[in-house]
């Protein structure tokens, strides 16, 4: 692993860089803020100074605490959000890979419904009917975003499915679980892991979208996308506050697909 890392070129060391900085900022969010999460400690917009290095928010909340505890909500619910709609719809697609037939049309004619939806109109209709809780908001994108890593895991897996090595293990008589356990899931993992990478990407930013319509991490809670909403007044008064989250999004974003690039070119084979 680590002849691996000092093997790594430039544009993955910095995305790794900047990943690592944001999860050390969400782990220990209580311990380097400097205020409280919701704590009113000064005006309205104030500029940066020794007090406030980022200045105040449109309540008059420490700039750059909001930054610190939105980094640690936000990053958190993509992470369980993406890590659920992947083991949901990575199984799902396994399975119907495997069993073929029936299993795989009903599946499929299912996720086909989800997906004829548009993405964002169909998370603010179950969000606007339901309610825009924590638990309802995993619930929602994890359901968009299945659709997505069924569709690529069932291809990868139809593909592995009509090797040699599967049909001698069907010969043998292995059943479902075993297929999906031995054969075909550890030759599919270079794509699903590069996957997952890029729909957290795909999940960081729905979430933030979401939170600047107002569906998203309800306040007081500090979520970076729900920032830029509450704070888009002050560019009306030259004052760029909300381009500070709307940076933060960008650079992990970029930091993500800075590392899913090169773990791409490292599971393609290819070499410079």
């Amino acid at each position: 692993m680590l002849k691996l890392l000092r093997q790594s070129p430039l544009s993955a060391r910095i995305g790794m860089g900047i990943v690592i900085l944001n999860i050390l900022v969400a782990l220990f969010a209580p311990l380097i803020a400097p205020y409280g999460e919701t704590s009113v400690v000064g005006d309205v917009w104030e500029s940066s100074s020794t007090k406030f290095y980022l200045g105040t928010d449109h309540l008059g909340r420490d700039l750059l605490t909001r930054m610190i505890y939105g980094a640690r909500n936000t990053i958190a619910l993509a992470l369980v959000t993406t890590a659920i709609s992947f083991l949901v719809g990575s199984l799902l697609g396994l399975v119907a890979a495997v069993k073929g037939a029936w299993t795989d049309q009903l599946i499929s004619r299912c996720i086909d419904i989800i997906m004829a939806f548009p993405t964002l109109i169909f998370a603010l209709m179950i969000l606007s009917v339901i309610g825009s809780s924590i638990p309802n908001l995993v619930f929602t994108i994890a359901l968009v975003d299945l659709t997505r890593v069924y569709r690529l895991s069932r291809a990868v897996a139809m593909d592995i499915e009509v090797m040699e090595f599967v049909e001698a293990a069907r010969l043998r008589g292995e059943g479902l679980w075993w297929l999906i356990r031995h054969e075909i899931l550890p030759n599919a993992l270079p794509p699903l892991i590069a996957e997952f990478g890029l729909r957290f990407c795909f999940v960081f930013l729905f979430i933030a979208s979401l939170s600047f319509l107002g569906l998203g991490l309800q306040p007081p809670l500090a979520d970076w996308g729900g920032m830029v909403r509450e704070n888009s007044g002050a560019i009306t008064f030259g004052i760029f506050i909300p381009l500070i989250p709307a940076a933060a999004i960008a650079v992990l974003t970029v930091g993500i697909n800075l590392i899913v690039d090169w773990f791409l070119h490292l599971s393609s084979g290819l070499h410079e």
